[in-house]
């Protein structure tokens, strides 16, 4: 089983940053792909940003240039970095890591845009 904690939602003005953190925990062994998803009131769950094992990396239209995502695999830990945030920016962001052919998810952290 693999746990993942996210941390560094929060509420931010329009044009903020803000950096999240999820580490996973368990029996790891390796991490194929660690990933970023958020959902907003009223809308369906989306993709915000993706690595993949080595270098390889996809954001949703709408973030980027914006978002960052980086991991550390020492630590089994993906960030992203969110710099001129946007009110539509608005959701609730969940961390998610596919390993050993499971998928798993974050409990989700709040972050919130403030116009």
């Amino acid at each position: 089983q693999v746990q993942l904690v996210e941390s560094g939602g929060g509420l931010v003005q329009a044009g903020g940053s803000l950096r999240l953190s999820c580490a996973a925990s368990g029996t790891i062994f390796s991490i194929d792909v660690m990933g970023w998803y958020r959902q907003a009131p009223g809308k369906q769950r989306e993709l915000v940003a993706v690595s993949a094992s080595g270098t390889n990396t996809h954001y949703v239209n709408s973030v980027k240039g914006r978002f960052t995502i980086s991991r550390d695999n020492a630590k089994n830990t993906v960030y992203l970095q969110m710099n001129s945030l946007k009110h539509e920016d608005t959701a609730v962001y969940y961390c998610n890591a596919f390993t050993q052919g499971e998928n798993y998810w974050g409990q989700g952290t709040q972050v919130t845009v403030s116009s």
